[in-house]
């Protein structure tokens, strides 16, 4: 039995956001789950990521950020984005009381719930993890964007594709392993920035999704203090 709840989340001197809890019975974590910056959190990749933790033993927590509430163009700034993630961390522990709490996301939410961490911990969170972590822009490689993550000390969990165009795997590799055993970094073959794959590859997109969930799910167990 899953639940599904709609619900309106209030930002301190920002204003209010859509969210959705998505809470299975039984569910053992949440997963503050933030979108990426050209989507909301209603997207089907997010769905599917929502139904498939549920699916998993995991709730989740989605929301939107200002901007996509008010179906802006330009994602919101850091400083809001943070705003944002930090009052969704604390709604999600209000309403799931009790559970392994772990936060992160889709590309750009993912790497603003990384910053919002870096600059002072998010309360209840023990882990972070990274939809498809967006170390540089597009086919330009570099690893400046990545600099905030050595001032984090929970665990992280980069889910990257080995074709994501905005993760060159040269500079990702060297930068997780700076982190030490605080970072683990799962390589999904084949897959781009939303972990879809080629035909040629002889799996489906779901296949690769369900692959991400698996190992999601299984860090959450293995990885993350209650």
């Amino acid at each position: 039995m899953v639940e599904t709840r709609e619900l309106k989340l209030d930002i301190e001197r920002i204003g209010t956001v859509s969210a959705i809890l998505t809470q299975p019975d039984r569910a053992r974590a949440c997963y503050v789950l933030a979108h990426g910056a050209g989507a909301d959190m209603r997207h089907a990749f997010m769905e599917k990521v929502a139904a498939g933790l549920a699916s998993r033993g995991i709730a989740t927590f989605r929301f939107n950020f200002p901007y996509m509430e008010k179906k802006l163009g330009r994602p919101d700034q850091p400083a809001v984005a943070h705003a944002a993630i930090r009052a969704a961390v604390e709604e999600a522990a209000r309403l799931c009381p009790g559970l392994k709490l772990v936060a992160g996301g889709k590309s750009f939410g993912g790497r603003m719930t990384s910053q919002a961490q870096s600059k002072a911990p998010l309360p209840g969170v023990k882990g972070l993890a990274f939809l498809g972590f967006p170390l540089h822009a597009d086919k330009k490689p570099s690893s400046e964007r990545a600099e905030h993550l050595a001032g984090i000390t929970i665990p992280m969990l980069f889910l990257q594709g080995t074709r994501d165009g905005l993760a060159d795997l040269g500079h990702l590799r060297p930068v997780i392993a700076s982190l030490g055993t605080k970072a683990k970094l799962h390589e999904v073959e084949g897959g781009d920035h939303s972990f879809a794959v080629l035909k040629k590859s002889g799996r489906s997109n779901d296949e690769a999704l369900t692959e991400v969930l698996d190992v999601l799910a299984a860090w959450i167990d293995e990885s993350v203090s209650a």
